[in-house]
């Protein structure tokens, strides 16, 4: 399972370093300390909080660009096509996808990726 340093969580949920700190030191985000003795958050952790904060009320934002880095939440996969819930900051993006893609992609819950966004077709790449 992937890690992530505390930068690199607050980059995902689009919150600063500061907040990402304030939560962990008030136990809302489970961390541990790395070899280099760096505070990581758990991939798994990290998902499930991603999807505990969307389903908080957020402010709405104004202008946004069609890349939304964020981490995966969710994959369900059938015999032919894959259900991909990415978490970036506040927005839930869902992408169906072919069982093949996700299987060469080895999207699993904690994964970086980047739901990219053009029309109403939503695509994940790797972050």
């Amino acid at each position: 399972m992937p890690v992530y340093r505390l930068r690199e969580a607050a980059a995902l949920l689009g919150v600063s370093d500061d907040t990402i700190r304030r939560w962990a030191d008030a136990g809302r985000l489970p961390t541990s300390t790395d070899d280099a003795g760096r505070r990581v958050v758990d991939g798994a952790d990290l998902a499930a909080f991603a999807v505990s904060l969307a389903d908080q009320p957020q402010p709405s934002a104004s202008s946004m660009r069609n890349r939304f880095p964020g981490i995966v939440t969710r994959v369900v996969r059938g015999d032919v096509a894959a259900q991909v819930e990415v978490q970036s900051g506040p927005h839930r993006f869902v992408s169906l996808l072919t069982a093949e893609a996700v299987d060469e992609l080895d999207l699993k819950p904690g994964d970086r990726a980047v739901a990219t966004v053009k029309a109403t077709n939503v695509a994940v790449d790797l972050g």
